[in-house]
This record gives structure tokens, C-alpha cells and sequence, in this order.
């Protein structure tokens, strides 16, 4: 049997995560009251049991909830029950968004500010985010990523070290990204700007691509940059990162940072165990 327990940051996807889970097979159970959390754990344990693979949503509700919760965990792993714990996390400008879209009020408080709650929450959660087997970053996510991320987990049951890598193009005229770990200038490559039948198109085209990367000095880079990030990522891992953000940089943020982050990207999703998307913030032109 497979026992998982989902929880994590309200607003970093738990809810989406939990459908998922359902699709590839999993028993879920959301919201279980903290007092039958252990009397559940017992029933599917049962050797007899017709459930091979179960998730437990576990949310926030109040402080004295979650700590309770918390120790109920860490006395089912005391008694030797077997589970694993699926941390979902966000950055706080992410999860404050998803809060304004979704119009919600954070549970911790109800009357304040959501920056409060959230706040207050990483405070509650410490305890369980020190404890889990899995943190996935959904701050750049994509829906179809964080599938993929599940089912690297859950379902090819492949290796899997909570790093979770971003690879970011932008354009240094448009600002540098906040949350990046690393910047990297590209501006010394060839600008597909100022090549008419290029000017409209993007890193994504092939076309481009093939301008930027048609010198010696793009592979060159390529080379000694996947080297660099290779040789970083087990000592990131080894340090407890769970979350690094590589900025690649232009001028536009449209050509040759997506072409190279594209590029890095690929290279490193060879034989890699860390989860990974690629994220262009200023692909499309800004009003």
C-alpha cells in the first residue's frame, strides 16, 4: 500500500494536486477530522485492505489544529505506520495573488491581511515542510508541469530530491526578476532584433534559434553554463534548497534569453531527478 498525505501552503495547489492523484489511481479523502487521522491510518493499513493507494489532504485551519495534526503524524511514524508527506509550496507574492484572484480569506486570519496569514502559516507549517518526502514549487508551475512533476513520483516512481528548477528568460529593459538564485547576461549573443525576418518571431522559433546558437560563442556558453548548473544543483540539494531560479537576461527578454533558456533547459532534463519547467516572462510585449 501507498499512503500519502498531501498538504502544504493554502494557495499552493493542493486541491489541484489531490484531483490529480485521484486520476492516477489514488483513494483521496480530504479535510479527515485530526481525531480519526490515526484510527484511518490503522483501517488502511489493515493487510486485507482494498486500497492500494491512498492520499490524505491535510489543510490549515487554525494553529492549534495544525500542531495537533503535526503530532498526530509524528506518532503514526512512531508506531510504525508507513506514509509518505507531498509538500506543495509557492512564493508569498504568488500565493497573494491567488488569494486576490480567487477572493478568498486566509484562515488565519480572517479580519487581517493575507500577507499576515501567510506569514503566520510558514510559522505553523515549519514543523511538517522539515518532515515531507516531496516539496513541489508551484510558483511557475503549469497545470500539465505539475502533472508531470506527480507522475515522475507517484507513478514511474523515479528518484526525486525536492529541487525544483526554474529556468526564467527576461528582458533586463523590463526589470530583473526578483526571485531569480542566478542572472545571466546574453546580451553578447547575435540580436535576431535587427534581422527583419526575425524581428517578430521568438526563441520558441526555430529561425531564431538557429541565429542565435549559429556561433562559436553560444555553444561555448551552453557548455560551460550546464556545467556550472550541474555541478551546483547536488550542493543546492545537499544545503535543503528546495526552490532555484535560473535567469537567463536579453535586452527584450524575447530572443536570445528564451533561445538559451530553452536551450539550458534541455540539457539539463538529461538523466536529471530534480523537477523542472522553463518560464518566459517577457515573451509577449508589454502594454
Amino acid at each position: 500500500m501507498r499512503f500519502v498525505v498531501v498538504t502544504g501552503m493554502s494557495g499552493g495547489g493542493k486541491s489541484t494536486v489531490m484531483n490529480m492523484m485521484e486520476d492516477v489511481g489514488f483513494y483521496c479523502v480530504d479535510n479527515l477530522p485530526i481525531f480519526l487521522i490515526e484510527k484511518f491510518a490503522e483501517i488502511v493499513s489493515q493487510p486485507n485492505s482494498e486500497l492500494p493507494k491512498i492520499a490524505l489532504g491535510l489543510d490549515v485551519r487554525s494553529d492549534h489544529d495544525f500542531v495537533e495534526a503535526t503530532e498526530t503524524l509524528v506518532s503514526l511514524r512512531e508506531k510504525g505506520y508507513a506514509f509518505e508527506i507531498l509538500f506543495l509550496d509557492a512564493a508569498d507574492e504568488v500565493l497573494i495573488k491567488r488569494y486576490k484572484e480567487t477572493r478568498r480569506v486566509h484562515p488565519l486570519v480572517v479580519d487581517g491581511l493575507v500577507e499576515d496569514g501567510i506569514r503566520e502559516e510558514r510559522r505553523v507549517m515549519k514543523p511538517i515542510r522539515e518532515k515531507a518526502d516531496y516539496i513541489i514549487d508551484t510558483t511557475n508551475l503549469l497545470t500539465r508541469q505539475l502533472k508531470a512533476e506527480l507522475d515522475r513520483i507517484f507513478v514511474q516512481n523515479e528518484e526525486y530530491n525536492s529541487l525544483m528548477v526554474t529556468v526564467m528568460s527576461f528582458g533586463f529593459k523590463h526589470g530583473i526578476p526578483t526571485d531569480a538564485d542566478l542572472i545571466f547576461d546574453v546580451r553578447f549573443l547575435p540580436n535576431p532584433y535587427y534581422v527583419d525576418e526575425l524581428k517578430k518571431k521568438t526563441g520558441n522559433d526555430k529561425e531564431v534559434q538557429d541565429y542565435v546558437c549559429n556561433c562559436e560563442e553560444a555553444g561555448i556558453f551552453l557548455d560551460k553554463l550546464t556545467d556550472l548548473i550541474r555541478f551546483l544543483i547536488p550542493n543546492y540539494v545537499k544545503e535543503g534548497k528546495h526552490r532555484l531560479v535560473i535567469g537567463i537576461g536579453c535586452t527584450g527578454g524575447k530572443h536570445r534569453s528564451v533561445t538559451i533558456a530553452n536551450k539550458l533547459a534541455d540539457a539539463l532534463r538529461e538523466n536529471s531527478n530534480f523537477g523542472l519547467n522553463v518560464f518566459h516572462r517577457d515573451i509577449t510585449e508589454k502594454k
